[in-house]
């Protein structure tokens, strides 16, 4: 099928990459006055492979651009009274301006009653119900990683969403609630029309066909096909899946919620998976942890 739109790839990498180093010039120019860098911490409980990774990028991330880093490893077995105790020392450890306790936990902890734990001030994750909360009504806040990348896509790539059909599949408090928020607010980006579908949602195509963007966090791979989109369709996959893939050397290989070589013909922008959204998270964060940093020392 020819591409009249000529697909745009969002490439979240070289674009994490960028602002990685605009927040590294920023780190040099404020913290000699300071005489500390930006703290980032992080709390990873359990041997969830997933999150390991996911926390050694922040931690890599974090020595590359100048912020100081702490990662705390506890078993599987932490108490979630143990756990609590760390999240309270970091909440007074004036030397931390930011901390994330790594998503998911092990069942036998209370993944509400750990995050409503952490100070607002240093929820870098933007999960706290207060920073959640300012998000909704317009007022600076953290915002979710994972939904701030997104808006900071569509805003360097001059994706304009105001007035358009934006359709959200998922509705997770991560990705799905925040961004259907984020993209309806009175901003640019934003603005736009959204419908936030889920797995009661009935008659899904009805939606997605009539969508000018689509945001899809539903964990299923490969769900969202050509048949199911509309022509110059914005799609932005948010979905990592590992699937088998016997001719790889790791015998797996990791594709999206959207079936890009099935739909990427009919878009006129997608994130690929991996090296789309990925990356922005990340990049979220620590522009988070940033602000943080300027916000504990007033610097404007």
């Amino acid at each position: 099928m020819s591409n009249i739109y000529d697909m745009i790839r969002i490439d979240g990498k070289a674009l994490s990459n960028t602002i990685k180093e605009e927040i590294a010039e920023e780190v040099k120019r404020i913290s000699g006055d300071q005489k500390r860098p930006p703290h980032l911490a992080a709390v990873l409980v359990g041997e969830d492979p997933a999150s390991a990774v996911y926390v050694r990028n922040k931690v890599k991330s974090c020595e590359k651009i100048g912020f100081e880093s702490t990662l705390i490893k506890k078993r599987e077995a932490t108490s979630e009274e143990e756990l609590l105790e760390i999240v309270k020392e970091l909440n007074e450890d004036e030397d931390i301006d930011g901390f994330i306790v790594q998503l998911p936990l092990p069942k036998h902890i209370n993944e509400d009653r750990v995050t409503l734990a952490i100070d607002p001030r240093k929820d870098v994750d933007g999960f706290h119900p207060t920073n959640f909360g300012k998000m909704a009504q317009g007022l600076p806040a953290f915002l979710p990683a994972t939904p701030f990348g997104i808006m900071t896509m569509l805003d360097r790539y001059d994706i304009d969403v105001q007035g358009k059909n934006c359709v959200v599949l998922g509705r997770s408090n991560i990705v799905g609630t925040p961004i259907s928020i984020l993209l309806s607010r009175k901003a640019k980006p934003g603005n736009a029309t959204v419908t936030l579908c889920h797995s009661r949602t009935k008659n899904l195509v009805d939606y997605t066909k009539k969508a000018d963007v689509i945001v899809i966090a539903l964990g299923i791979p490969n769900y969202l096909k050509a048949d199911m989109v509309k022509e110059g369709v914005v799609i932005i996959d948010v979905g990592i899946n590992r699937i088998e893939a016997p001719e790889r050397k790791s015998g797996y290989k990791l594709v999206g919620d959207a079936d890009f070589d099935d739909i990427s013909p009919k878009c006129s922008y997608i994130t690929p998976v991996p090296g789309g959204v990925g990356p922005m998270t990340v990049t979220s964060l620590l522009t988070n942890t940033l602000q943080a940093y300027k916000n504990n020392f007033n610097i404007k």
